[in-house]
């Protein structure tokens, strides 16, 4: 949806803006090119992301700085680098399409690869955790609050009895064979479980939270705070937030109808079709 972020962003080109989830700087690389004399700075806590970004952003010297650093820190960035308030914020809180098709980042089970999951390799917490060592009521219990996974007994239960899981494709063969069948399935049988272990192993919720409580401080009046959501779960809270926000007087939410991908855009790139737009502004 980079045609609604920059809409909505509504850039000017002297102003400041954060990419707070560069990945691999699509989003960076089209807002970096309506700037003149602003600046961008781009966040990601994935080294592997920084520096293939790095590359694609080189050409605009220093219009961009580049921090390793996770979105839930964007006050301690922006005042770190000296920036009393930026115009508009950028998250997309979709996982790139690079870690997704690196078998090695264990993000999908298309092909066998480790249960890791861990967006920035730095921390401790990795699925094969979860997945071999936490109980059956604690791996439920996570499928069906992260997930809203409604077989998550039946999942965990499979999950215990096939231990030691061995790889994602092996995870996803085990799912598949646990769940229940409900009429005609538009996703793979492991979707949501997949999906509820990368919340886990990458704090999201908690971070997204952080994030949001954070930014406005960081926008200046009129300043934009645009987000791009995948699931109920991460939409939801920014909805809230953004009402919260506005009952407050701190932001006034200027999608009152959250916006969604075109069909040509879907036709182009179905990984979009389940993508939301809401954006707000400060007061």
């Amino acid at each position: 949806m980079l045609d609604e972020v920059l809409e909505w962003l509504g850039i000017k080109p002297e102003g400041f803006y954060v990419d707070a989830t560069l990945g691999a700087g699509g989003h960076s690389a089209a807002i970096a090119q309506k700037l003149t004399s602003g600046r961008l700075i781009s966040l990601d806590r994935d080294a592997q992301a920084l520096e293939l970004a790095r590359e694609r952003l080189k050409i605009f010297g220093e219009k961009v700085t580049l921090v390793q650093a996770p979105f839930s820190r964007i006050a301690e960035v922006v005042h770190e680098l000296g920036i009393p308030g930026v115009d508009g914020v950028l998250a997309d809180l979709g996982v790139s399409s690079m870690q997704l098709d690196q078998a090695a980042r264990g993000f999908s089970f298309r092909e066998a690869g480790p249960l890791d999951m861990r967006m920035d390799a730095g921390d401790e917490v990795t699925a094969d955790e979860i997945v071999n060592r936490w109980s059956e009521k604690e791996v439920a219990d996570l499928l069906y609050r992260e997930a809203e996974e409604h077989d998550s007994r039946r999942i965990a239960r499979g999950i215990v009895r096939a231990r030691p899981i061995r790889d994602t494709a092996h995870l996803a063969t085990v799912v598949a064979g646990a769940r229940k069948q409900w009429g005609r399935q538009r996703l793979h049988p492991a979707t949501k479980t997949f999906l509820a272990l990368r919340i886990a192993v990458n704090r999201e919720m908690e971070e997204l939270g952080q994030f949001l409580s954070r930014t406005p401080a960081t926008l200046n009046s009129g300043g934009r705070l645009v987000v791009l959501t995948y699931h109920s779960g991460e939409d939801r809270p920014v909805k809230q937030a953004f009402q919260q926000a506005e009952r407050e007087g701190t932001l006034k939410v200027l999608t009152r109808h959250v916006i969604q991908p075109s069909e040509e855009e879907i036709s182009a790139n179905p990984r979009s079709r389940s993508a939301k737009l809401r954006c707000a502004e400060r007061v």
